[in-house]
């Protein structure tokens, strides 16, 4: 079965663009044109990714994006804005997308990182994947995509448990932010590393017992961040 997209935009020129471009790549697509629209799909119908424009009428797709992690919808979600502002671009990491893309994109760029995302999503476990890996209160369980903290179950976004799991395949390790896009977005952003930044926020918010001295994720300086065993 094709996996299912989502496209959320109110312009009818470029929801035709994307959705013949996504078609043809092999996916089965919907579209939505309000965000009002958008949010209802996407809470009653199971989408492998949602393509999600900011300025949408009705709901804008920052308030889409809150409103659907509110739910506990952890559909991955591609943000597409027509500003080249980075307060825009952060808002809407910080209020769970996965990734964004500024207007005027390629519709082959917009398929690429799909692919890319959607590829890390379904990736089959590698026969050494150990089934848990244990680090002090916190115990990740890398084939079912969950961790738990003092085991009590933690909510994150699929890009959250791929960027702590690769941190704590990496315990003791101290790791850049060029190394982790590379590693966990799977591609390059140019160098636009605030999305690390905005998602070990995320999960020191979730993981650590005090977010101004973190114990599980260490900041390095002038380097980048390391997975350490709490003292």
């Amino acid at each position: 079965m094709n996996q299912k997209i989502l496209i959320v935009d109110d312009e009818e020129s470029i929801v035709t663009l994307l959705k013949y471009n996504i078609d043809q790549a092999g996916y089965e697509t919907e579209v939505a044109y309000t965000g009002s629209e958008a949010l209802e799909k996407a809470s009653t119908t199971t989408y492998d990714m949602i393509v999600l424009d900011v300025m949408l009428p009705e709901m804008d797709g920052m308030e889409v994006c809150k409103q659907l992690r509110q739910k506990q919808v952890q559909t991955p979600i591609l943000m597409l804005t027509a500003k080249d502002d980075e307060f825009d671009k952060v808002l809407g990491l910080e209020l769970g997308a996965d990734d964004y893309l500024t207007k005027p994109f390629s519709p082959r760029e917009v398929v690429a990182r799909i692919k890319a995302i959607l590829r890390r999503m379904v990736r089959e476990p590698a026969e050494d994947t150990p089934q848990t890996i244990q680090i002090a209160d916190l115990t990740i369980y890398p084939e079912q995509y969950e961790a738990t903290i003092k085991e009590e179950p933690l909510v994150f976004t699929p890009k959250e448990f791929e960027l702590l799991y690769y941190l704590a395949q990496n315990i003791g390790r101290v790791l850049s932010r060029d190394q982790l896009l590379s590693a966990v977005w799977n591609y390059d952003f140019a160098g636009d590393t605030r999305i690390v930044d905005v998602h070990v926020s995320h999960l020191r918010e979730k993981i650590e017992p005090d977010t101004k001295k973190p114990v599980y994720i260490k900041t390095i300086r002038g380097l980048g961040y390391k997975m350490e065993v709490p003292k």
